[in-house]
């Protein structure tokens, strides 16, 4: 290797390195995502009292929130 190529590869390993660290990153934004909505919805729940069917309901319009939100990314 030459020492152009050796400095492309530093560059290179250096890029991998910040994109793996800002893909953790997002991950560990997304978890804390989830992890404060799913606590507002065990609150609406507790606080309505909601029975099963309505617990499912609540669920089912989150998951399609979340789809949504999905397909607005792709």
């Amino acid at each position: 290797m030459n020492k152009s190529e050796v400095m492309q590869s530093a560059n290179d390993l250096h890029l991998n390195q910040l994109l793996t660290e800002a893909r953790s990153e997002e991950r560990k934004d997304k978890a804390l995502a989830v992890s404060i909505r799913l606590e507002a919805l065990a609150i609406v729940i507790t606080r309505k009292e909601m029975n099963h069917k309505d617990v499912a309901e609540l669920l089912r319009q989150e998951a399609l929130r979340f789809e949504h939100e999905s397909q607005e990314l792709h």
